[in-house]
């Protein structure tokens, strides 16, 4: 597949999309998109008291500009949209909770929002302006994520492909000409981080910043593609296949157009980990029925490879438990869940959480399915009298094929926000049931409805 071939079917896309307006988007993918929107802002504000976070938050404000935006901690705090942008992108992936694209490795929904949110509310776009720019720019990145592949987890998407989702979603809220949204993901495309997959399986929390970075970086792109800075239409190939080494594909670009949304095949997460451990604490929470884990003397899983990956037995910080095969399964099985607190720097440290993780085996799950059912976890339990026990979960909820139910959602985000922000339950409410009044209003009006005291 040539460059050329790429630059033409990003053509095509870009074609596409920018003749699609609001009303054109199916009444089901719009309430998805919604709740896209709120879940993903719910995990930017989980995240407000992790201390790293607030750091990180303090020092972008010293040196930001004028007050354009809000930082969704919980502080009041209002930055100039690329500050905002940078903190909220920051925020956004650290507790684990923001949603993803379950077809390849991408959380499309955390790549576009940041920079949304923050041109939305300095410029008063309406709230459909922001979720039709939300569906655009999550087709568009997704689509890349299809069309370059890797054969194994050497890239993390957070950095690969963050910046080209900022820059298609907010030439889409800008409603630029083709020619301007081309380069600028172009643009982008040449810009974006070469993150490690390794590095937050390994403890590093530079893995959780790279949202944020990408979000002011497809940002910068869009303003200098206005000005005639721009990237070559052949840009997508040049990085991902040429210097990246990505199999192209690029009828995952123009194939199928408006015959569905990527932004359906999402999905969302309760448990506050790598999604890829998912299948493990579901598949633990039925072992806990039938027996105590303090009978537990090792533990065995039959696992997909990106789970096996995730190969840490001392953890160091939250990240790294949160990538930890070996931890998923040992806090899932002490604390009973998998929320937060089982991945809170206190459960790095319980013992018998600390042991347990170091009864943790793994081996293939053979043979491995097809999608959806490509990420199924087997759990095995040895307990104190030789017996065993097993449980399997063949696609863990979340996903289009087992989603939650939006009540479900709901619930989530409202536990989440309901104390830092009183008021903003009662406006993703009317985001989710897609109220006019809500939808037409300047999102900078919705902001400061849903952040009153």
């Amino acid at each position: 597949m040539s460059a050329e071939d790429v630059g033409a079917a990003l053509a095509q896309l870009i074609a596409f999309t920018s003749t699609i307006e609001w009303r054109d988007i199916p009444e089901p993918v719009q309430k998805r998109a919604a709740l896209v929107l709120c879940d993903d802002m719910a995990a930017m504000v989980a995240a407000r008291g992790e201390p790293e976070v607030v750091s990180l938050h303090d020092g972008v404000a010293k040196s930001a500009g004028a007050a354009e935006a809000t930082v969704f901690n919980a502080r009041a705090q209002r930055l100039d949209r690329y500050s905002t942008a940078l903190a909220n992108g920051c925020a956004g992936d650290w507790a684990e909770l923001d949603e993803g694209y379950r077809r390849v490795i991408c959380h499309a929904g955390v790549y576009c929002l940041p920079a949304l949110l923050a041109e939305a509310e300095a410029e008063g776009h309406s709230g459909a302006d922001l979720l039709r720019a939300l569906v655009i720019g999550y087709e568009t990145v997704a689509r890349v994520a299809r069309a370059f592949t890797f054969p194994n987890l050497v890239l993390h998407p957070h950095g690969s492909l963050a910046a080209v989702g900022a820059a298609a979603a907010i030439c889409a809220l800008r409603r630029v000409h083709d020619d301007v949204a081309i380069g600028a993901i172009s643009s982008a495309a040449t810009m974006v981080l070469p993150g490690p997959y390794t590095h937050p399986i390994q403890g590093s929390l530079v893995r959780n910043v790279w949202p944020g970075v990408s979000a002011q970086t497809g940002l910068r792109a869009v303003d200098w593609a206005a000005l005639g800075i721009l990237g070559l239409p052949s840009a997508l190939h040049d990085v991902y296949a040429d210097a990246f080494g990505a199999s192209a594909d690029a009828t995952q670009l123009n194939g199928g157009l408006g015959e569905a949304w990527a932004i359906s095949d999402g999905y969302h997460k309760v448990f506050a980990c790598c999604q890829y451990g998912h299948a493990t604490i579901e598949a633990t929470k039925k072992l806990l029925e039938k027996a105590p884990v303090k009978r537990v003397t090792a533990i065995h899983l039959d696992t997909h490879e990106k789970a096996r990956i995730m190969d840490n037995p001392d953890p160091d910080t939250t990240i790294a438990a949160k990538f930890s095969i070996q931890h998923i399964a040992a806090t899932a099985a002490v604390h009973g869940h998998g929320g937060a607190e089982a991945f809170s720097s206190n459960a790095l440290h319980i013992p018998e959480v600390a042991a347990l993780r170091h009864k943790v085996t793994t081996s293939p799950f053979v043979p491995l399915p097809d999608w959806p059912n490509d990420r199924p976890t087997r759990v095995t339990w040895t307990l104190n009298d030789g017996s065993t026990l097993s449980e399997e979960v063949m696609s863990a909820r979340g996903g289009p094929d087992l989603p939650f139910t939006p009540d479900e959602i709901r619930t989530k985000v409202h536990g989440i926000v309901s104390g830092p922000y009183p008021a903003m339950s009662g406006v993703f409410d009317a985001l989710l049931d897609l109220e006019t009044s809500t939808l037409s209003r300047p999102w900078n009006e919705t902001v400061r409805e849903m952040t009153r005291a």
